[in-house]
């Protein structure tokens, strides 16, 4: 007679599932943060009269908040708990979210970045909190499952932050074309800038709204303690003892590349698809629009897949499936580089499906077997989000090249996700191997 399954949400005779599920509500509030923002590069581009280059400062200022914070916040949290420092990020997260309301009245760009920094130093915060509570909040053999199924839940707040950026900022912004904004003077300039800034600001007040009434939910609710034993901070021997560990190690250069990756995909899918329509005789807002219409379809595929990764894993070794996917993820970015017609763009789609099961399982690869050390392991693969701050800028700086050996740059520039991807695929093959 078979022993009956375990569930994955208790431990011990202890049940989980109400701290699951406000934690995993967490997931979803940074996954709306994350891709309320990816549309931004492009709209202050515009916005601002700036190349691509300078609009993709928005992911360095957004992705670098993510590594100033992470050893920091995991201090923190070993020194107080995993549910303070998500009291701390959400705390973080709202403050940065409504300074874009004094960001607006400068009418510059730069203090829109110091607000996403804020916002990011938040959510690194909580994701370094999050993800390891979520691994304790049962039995280490369905941790990682237990990982991807609370991961489950941050695309569906992607997607949600897509549609808000399409729906209240993108189809609200001035019609008006690039090239038409070039031509203004200094006095038109203004007047349509600011218009536009403060259709921009208003979802990030409305979001900030919300978080504080997260915040205030799970600060009046009695949460596990589990991994809060042990309050003494010694970084040094623990940053020696999980970075001697390949896994760990491998895990955090992993991480850096997928998340690039991730970024890269999801933010320059709309220069992708808007030279695609503009030669075919769209205008560039409309254009702008429809990309984002298929971006939105890429993240829905990502959310199902997601799940059925997450079911997969029952069955198949996480590292394995791993090294399948990013298999995939190679042969249809070249699909991307390849193509020069919709073609291309339906590859860029398929793309998230391949990406979906990547970050939680990575994370929980490298986490595994770390016990508490897991505070300041889970620090270490925050700060590799940092592939999100670097790898973008670099994509936008191809871009804005226009041509390269007589190829659309938009095409040539995702040889560097596709790269990622062969990173990723090394370590699901190490991992298979140990």
């Amino acid at each position: 007679m078979k022993p009956p399954r375990q569930s994955i949400l208790s431990k011990d005779g202890v049940s989980y599932l109400l701290p699951f599920v406000l934690i995993t509500s967490c997931f979803a509030l940074w996954g709306f943060a994350n891709d309320i923002t990816n549309p931004m590069v492009k709209a202050f581009s515009k916005i601002f009269r700036m190349s691509v280059a300078d609009g993709a400062l928005v992911q360095v200022a957004f992705y670098g908040g993510y590594f100033a914070m992470a050893f920091p916040a995991a201090m923190f949290i070993r020194r107080y708990s995993y549910k303070a420092g998500i009291l701390l990020g959400l705390g973080l997260y709202a403050a940065g979210a409504f300074l874009f309301y004094p960001a607006a009245l400068t009418g510059s760009y730069y203090p829109f970045l110091a607000a996403y920094f804020i916002l990011t130093c938040g959510l690194s915060f909580l994701e370094t909190s999050a993800n390891p509570y979520i691994l304790s909040m049962g039995t280490p053999e369905t941790a990682t499952r237990r990982l991807n199924l609370a991961q489950s839940f941050n695309p569906m707040g992607s997607l949600l932050g897509m549609w808000v950026a399409m729906n209240f900022i993108q189809a609200r912004l001035h019609p008006m074309d690039t090239a038409d904004r070039a031509l203004l003077s200094d006095a038109e300039f203004a007047a349509v800038r600011d218009a536009d800034i403060a259709v921009l600001i208003a979802p990030y007040l409305a979001i900030g709204a919300v978080i504080l009434g997260m915040l205030l939910l799970i600060r009046l609710t009695k949460m596990p303690k589990n991994g809060d034993r042990n309050h003494s901070i010694d970084l040094l021997p623990t940053l020696r003892r999980i970075f001697s560990l390949p896994r760990y190690r491998e895990g955090v250069v992993a991480q850096f590349f997928y998340v690039g990756a991730q970024i890269m995909c999801w933010t320059f899918i709309i220069q992708y698809g808007t030279r695609i329509f503009m030669a075919e005789g769209m205008a560039e807002k409309a254009a702008e629009v429809l990309s984002q219409q298929y971006n939105i379809v890429a993240m829905v595929i990502f959310c199902v897949s997601r799940f059925v990764c997450t079911f997969l894993l029952r069955y198949v070794n996480a590292g394995r499936l791993l090294a399948l996917l990013a298999g995939a993820g190679i042969l249809f970015t070249a699909g991307v580089i390849g193509f020069h017609d919709i073609r291309g763009l339906y590859c860029l789609v398929a793309v998230s499906a391949c990406m979906s099961l990547m970050f939680p399982t990575i994370y929980g690869i490298a986490l595994d077997g770390l016990g508490d050390d897991a505070k300041f392991g889970a620090a270490g693969l925050i700060m590799a989000i940092l592939g999100g701050s670097v790898l973008p800028p670099l994509q936008a700086a191809i871009i804005d090249r226009g041509t390269v050996a007589g190829m659309p740059a938009v095409n040539l520039s995702f040889a560097l996700p596709l790269v990622c991807f062969v990173v990723i695929a090394l370590y699901g093959y190490r991992s298979i191997r140990r």
